[in-house]
């Protein structure tokens, strides 16, 4: 059997704090296997479980969503239907990326004396007020 490992070496390989841990096993997303004194012990086979919940967090996956890519035994179950719409709402993000960092550099460049005089700025604005004003979403402490 592998030697269990304490929640700040868990932290330190796996790259997040200790809160971020604790807050993931609170969210059901990991489980200690106990306790040596105050400190949490795991099993190694979590620092494979941190690795998929930060690949899922990276390409925008919330954590109730990567919490039902598990299965009651820990092991992974990942819906590929669910991934393939990640994917497209991706790909549509990447599309209006490119489309405002177009316009940006079009604005950066313009030879128009003013922003509000060039046509292609004006079609960012109104493309702009168009949508609602994005909010940040919020992450778990200690989370990129």
């Amino acid at each position: 059997m592998a030697e269990e490992l304490d929640i700040a070496e868990v932290a330190q390989r796996a790259g997040v704090p200790a809160s971020t841990l604790r807050f993931y096993e609170e969210k059901g997303l990991i489980a200690s296997t106990g306790r040596r004194g105050l400190r949490r012990q795991y099993d190694p086979g979590v620092l494979e479980r941190l690795a998929l919940i930060a690949l899922g967090r990276t390409a925008g996956f919330s954590l109730d969503e990567i919490a039902r890519m598990f299965a009651p035994d820990g092991q992974p179950r990942i819906d590929r239907q669910m991934l393939a719409a990640k994917a497209e709402e991706l790909d549509r993000k990447i599309r209006e990326l490119g489309v405002l960092r177009d316009s940006l550099r079009h604005a950066a460049d313009c030879p128009a004396p003013s922003h509000m005089e060039c046509p292609t700025f004006r079609r960012l604005l109104k493309a702009a007020a168009s949508r609602p004003v994005a909010m940040p979403r919020r992450r778990a402490p200690g989370s990129p």
